[in-house]
């Protein structure tokens, strides 16, 4: 079944505030939450559907994205259409207040008192950048590309624990487990990372000899990513949990993918638009003719070329350029400029018929200056 469009499933508009989306999901949410819906399968569709919207629509660069891409440039940040619900709850006081610990347990969140803990429950892995240079032709028709690069992941050995089969962590004898040791100064409490656990909250008594305790190694890593249809230079790819992995089971980072587009020998770009220049000879400009004009995907497309054409003459092929990114189906259009070559070299033959011609039309051998703006 298609998914729906996350405006119309929060039921706002496209230009709603970000507000406006909290209270929509807010509603929808206390709705068709499970523990207020027993055993209705249907409320519960509703409400993951309803926090999916949100994690999209509450996240600056992701709704940015959405708006930009649709479904088929989330399908890229997803990393194989996965959602980590979790990165709704970062702001659950601000929306939600004391019932974020519900929605804690339906998800799975480990919490304390109804809330995570800040300390001693791991370190983020850090974020990667991946450059990633594509032809123009795959920037517009949108492709599947496989990239490689390094990154730190969670132990084989010991698998993300840090430490030696049979062994464990315990409290750090230093700060008590909180991470953090406070001295005074003056009137001042001053609290800093604690200098034993290096803020961790646990000390490794054996630490797993293959990664030092750190619980990742480095490994080489691949993945596919989706290369929307219509992306344009500079833009970005996110791919959630494809980053560096996260200490003592902490969160993985995100993988961001730069796009950097190649230029075309022939076309340019301008929106969904494409531009080329057709070379055509003095006689078929004066006399006209039909031409066939490459296009983007390897046509042939006839075009007929109006006698009495001029240099510099725009020509607009329809549905011929970059596809809609909402509709592949609709496309922009191909601009063809018209630059009417002058022979540099003449036979015989050919000069005779061209003074013919020049004494036929009584050439004009005082011409009036054309403005400027019409050549533009």
């Amino acid at each position: 079944m298609a998914k729906r469009d996350y405006y119309e499933v929060l039921g706002v508009s496209k230009d709603a505030s970000k507000e406006e989306i909290k209270r929509a999901y807010r509603k929808l949410a206390v709705q068709n939450h499970p523990d207020r819906n027993p055993g209705d399968k249907e409320a519960e569709e509703r409400f993951k559907e309803a926090t999916e919207a949100y994690e999209v629509l509450g996240d600056d660069q992701k709704r940015q994205t959405y708006d930009q891409f649709g479904f088929a440039g989330l399908e890229g940040m997803a990393g194989g259409g996965t959602h980590d619900y979790s990165t709704v709850f970062r702001d659950f006081e601000d929306i939600f207040g004391d019932f974020g610990g519900i929605f804690d347990s339906f998800f799975g969140g480990g919490s304390r008192g109804g809330r995570r803990r800040s300390s001693g429950t791991g370190n983020r892995g850090a974020d990667l950048r991946y450059n990633l240079e594509v032809p123009f032709r795959d920037a517009v028709f949108g492709t599947k590309v496989e990239i490689s690069y390094r990154k730190n992941a969670a132990c084989s050995v010991c698998s993300g624990k840090g430490t030696t089969s049979g062994s464990g962590k315990r409290v750090c004898p230093t700060c008590g487990g909180s991470g953090q040791v406070r001295r005074s100064s003056g009137f001042f409490s001053i609290a800093s990372p604690c200098p034993t656990c290096s803020g961790e909250g646990y000390i490794i008594e054996n630490p797993c000899s293959a990664c030092a305790g750190s619980g990742v190694q480095p490994k080489n890593q691949k993945i596919k990513v989706t290369i929307p249809p219509g992306i344009e230079h500079g833009k970005r790819i996110n791919i959630p949990g494809q980053g560096d992995a996260g200490s003592n089971g902490g969160s993985p980072g995100d993988l961001y993918v730069y796009i950097s587009v190649a230029p075309h020998r022939f076309f340019e770009r301008d929106r969904n638009d494409l531009y080329c220049v057709i070379p055509i000879s003095m006689t078929q400009a004066a006399l006209g003719a039909e031409i066939f004009v490459p296009t983007l995907d390897d046509k042939k497309i006839k075009v007929k070329i109006p006698a009495g054409t001029q240099n510099g003459k725009i020509l607009r092929i329809r549905s011929e350029g970059v596809p809609h990114l909402h509709n592949a189906q609709s496309r922009g259009d191909l601009y063809i400029k018209i630059s009417v070559s002058v022979p540099t070299k003449l036979s015989g033959k050919a000069k005779s018929l061209l003074k013919e011609f020049s004494e036929l039309e009584g050439e004009n051998t005082h011409p009036e200056p054309v403005p400027l703006s019409q050549l533009r």
